[in-house]
């Protein structure tokens, strides 16, 4: 895809992502819980938006750097890169399961409005914006807004297909998950492995 550098890695590295435990994987795991289909999809757009929100910030600043210091933007990539395996190394290495609080708690009726605020205050989402769209965009052929929205537009259609499994039958399989500690550290040091891989392939191949 014109202006984004190895579109399925960046598709598979989004999904990863997605799939790691945090404050919104909960929040859609907790609203459906609460409110059923109905509200794990109303928190589901919730994060949504809020991504959106992140997300149109995230490209204006590199943008901004990509047009005016270009060789600030390749620096940027790599600080990515090294984003990226420490993220992974993370996961490979911690001890522990994941915690599972959210940012804010989370009340029957008022989905949308928390899950939206959980991603706005979540600074784990913020500084992976500013650091994972520096790695997939080549400087060379970006077409400035095209590439960028559609990376989002990539971004919101994973995170739609995923949350939306979450919804129908993320509770199922957190409360099978939480019965079998052993399974979620395995999935979790597989996770670390992939993010290092996809990082050091961007390095490579750069």
């Amino acid at each position: 895809m014109t202006g984004i550098l190895n579109y399925w890695a960046f598709c598979l590295t989004v999904l990863v992502f997605l799939a790691l435990p945090g404050p919104g994987t909960f929040a859609i795991l907790t609203s459906s819980a609460k409110g059923g289909l109905r509200g794990g999809f109303v928190a589901l757009c919730g994060l949504m938006l809020g991504d959106w929100f992140l997300m149109a910030a995230a490209l204006l600043g590199v943008a901004a750097l990509l047009q005016a210091h270009p060789a600030v933007f390749k620096g940027v990539q790599y600080l990515g890169v090294a984003y990226l395996g420490w993220v992974g190394g993370n996961l490979l290495f911690r001890k522990g399961g994941a915690s599972s609080a959210t940012l804010l708690p989370i009340d029957h009726g008022r989905f949308l409005r928390q899950s939206f605020l959980i991603t706005l205050i979540n600074p784990k989402a913020i500084v992976f914006y500013m650091a994972f769209f520096p790695l997939f965009i080549d400087p060379a052929t970006a077409q400035v807004p095209w590439t960028f929205f559609a990376m989002a537009l990539t971004i919101t259609v994973l995170t739609l297909f995923y949350g939306g499994l979450l919804v129908l039958v993320g509770n199922f399989a957190a409360q099978r998950l939480g019965k079998h500690p052993v399974v979620a550290k395995l999935a979790s040091r597989l996770a670390g492995i992939a993010l290092i891989g996809f990082g050091a392939k961007l390095a490579v191949n750069d």
